[in-house]
């Protein structure tokens, strides 16, 4: 194999191999090393895969479909990789955008430079309810369905929201001026969060599941469209006696009240219950209502004593007791 003569293989010239192939005239590109058989041309570097002695690369048909596969199959990873980049620096160029319009008015980042407790995050807009207290004295209102609200009792929102008077119709108009019972309305509807608050009275939500709550129309913060409201008398009262009318909603939703400090709430099936008219804010409608006098001299000379008529009542459910008698106009 390794004789010399025309057309045989004869010791590497250059080294690198084991043999080269000699035709008689001229070293060809056919070389052999360590019992393998290849091609190397003369002069030729190294092939990228051979080993440290410079072992020829393989004329493996498959072997180089197997390479040039996955030679494809990389370059479509970087493509990939080049779109997704090229995707990222879009939505970067959108944000710094919105930005840039969002903060031109403000000249910038409108938290940049300032601290304190107001802008740390405790005071911010709380969204884990779409009908929750924002705090002790403001309700929030995410508007889905459409509710009602106290005039006057809105003091920011965010969105598009409509505010239009609602008057309740002309029996409940009759009622509001015959009884004094006032429930100035309107119906909040469109998309946002609604604040809602009165003089800074504490706040309180309560959920109807088809049941009726009696409220004194100047607690009635706001309460579902959906409720059926109305001005009732006060059982056992009438205008000559000194009669109380009050609000009632009926039905399944929500409603907020306000109170001038903590209330009390006392269970009327544990014993007669009396309340003060100016203090007391609500009750269950089931209750059995009565309007008691205090007929005592000390109640009828001069000014009076200010507790002369108050509301007891029977039966199960609760009264709602504010520790506040409210603006009382003292005659002069």
């Amino acid at each position: 194999m390794t004789g010399p003569g025309q057309g045989s293989w004869q010791p590497d010239p250059e080294g690198r191999f084991d043999y080269r192939w000699w035709d008689g005239r001229q070293w060809s590109d056919q070389v052999s090393h360590q019992g393998q058989v290849g091609t190397a041309p003369m002069g030729a570097a190294p092939h990228a895969g051979q080993g440290a002695q410079g072992a020829p690369q393989q004329a493996d048909p498959a072997a180089q479909q197997a390479q040039h596969a996955e030679h494809a199959a990389q370059q479509a990873q970087h493509a990939e990789y080049t779109a997704q980049q090229a995707q990222h620096a879009e939505y970067t160029a959108q944000q710094a955008q919105h930005a840039g319009q969002h903060g031109a008015a403000a000249g910038g980042d409108g938290f940049a430079g300032i601290t304190g407790d107001l802008v740390d995050g405790r005071f911010s807009e709380k969204e884990a309810k779409p009908i929750a207290n924002q705090n002790s004295r403001m309700l929030r209102v995410r508007l889905g369905e459409p509710f009602m609200a106290r005039q006057g009792s809105m003091v920011a929102y965010q969105g598009n929201v409509d505010f239009a008077f609602e008057g309740g119709g002309a029996g409940k108009f009759l009622k509001k001026a015959f009884t004094g019972e006032g429930l100035p309305l309107m119906r909040c509807q469109g998309q946002g969060d609604v604040f809602l608050a009165e003089q800074a009275n504490d706040v309180h939500l309560l959920n109807l599941n088809n049941s009726g709550l009696s409220i004194s129309g100047k607690n009635v913060l706001a309460f579902s469209a959906n409720l059926d409201w109305n001005i009732e008398r006060v059982k056992g009262g009438s205008i000559a006696t000194g009669g109380l009318f009050n609000t009632t909603l009926r039905g399944t939703g929500w409603v907020a009240l306000t109170t001038d400090g903590p209330p009390v709430v006392l269970n009327a099936a544990e014993a007669p219950t009396f309340a003060d008219t100016n203090a007391v804010v609500a009750w269950s409608a089931n209750l059995q209502t009565q309007l008691k006098t205090s007929f005592k001299a000390g109640a009828l000379i001069g000014r009076g004593s200010g507790e002369a008529l108050q509301v007891s009542f029977y039966g199960q459910g609760f009264v709602i007791v504010q520790p506040s008698e409210g603006i009382q106009i003292t005659a002069q």
